[in-house]
């Protein structure tokens, strides 16, 4: 991924945060297939792992073993308008923040995807492990069963932030200000998650 010395994703435990934050991944394997998956990021043995299954029927897990995959983890974004810029002359673009992992993947057995599930129910909605009237264990296994569960050990991570950092202070204020009082939803949340990282707002 593209990403200039402005736009790097500050912050030891940035990457990662994000991924919890935005856990919805793109998994693209050596043949270019792609798969829309929810991943799951742990530390094991000082090492990042993503975990996460396919449906058996998406053939999509036949050829991932032992392969490199790259996972990208997508977060807010938004279009940004030149008017929003007391610069001129300029040109519209689209402000975004990512997460790029690769690594190589291998899937899980039976017992180690039923972990797997019970791993995304703990992070997702963990109260659902005690309502047995929608998840019984006999339910859990039986859709154990028409999963394919599956780990990446990460090898390298790329985080961008397009916030607007190269822009003057003027021109990130204006930016900012304008994406707050959009009334469309993206802008609000690329808004908030530029003041959450306090980054291209003019605060840096």
């Amino acid at each position: 991924m593209y990403t200039p010395k402005s736009m790097t994703m500050l912050g030891d435990d940035a990457a990662i945060t994000f991924i919890k934050s935005y856990p919805f991944a793109t998994l693209i394997s050596e043949e270019l297939e792609a798969t829309h998956i929810p991943l799951v990021a742990r530390f094991d043995n000082n090492q990042t792992v993503l975990y996460g299954h396919f449906a058996k029927a998406n053939l999509h897990w036949q050829s991932v073993e032992n392969k490199k995959v790259l996972a990208i983890f997508h977060g807010p974004h938004a279009y940004i308008s030149p008017t929003w810029y007391k610069t001129k002359p300029a040109v519209p673009t689209w402000n975004y923040a990512a997460v790029h992992c690769t690594g190589k993947a291998s899937l899980l057995t039976l017992e180690q995807t039923i972990e797997c599930l019970d791993d995304l129910l703990s992070t997702f909605e963990p109260s659902l492990h005690t309502d047995k009237q929608i998840v019984s264990d006999e339910y859990k296994y039986r859709l154990a069963q028409a999963v394919v569960g599956f780990k990446v050990v990460v090898d390298d991570i790329q985080a961008k932030e397009k916030l607007g950092q190269h822009k003057s202070i003027e021109d990130q204020i204006g930016v900012f200000s304008s994406l707050r009082k959009s009334e469309n939803i993206d802008a609000k949340t690329l808004a908030q998650y530029m003041q959450k990282r306090k980054v291209g707002i003019g605060e840096n």
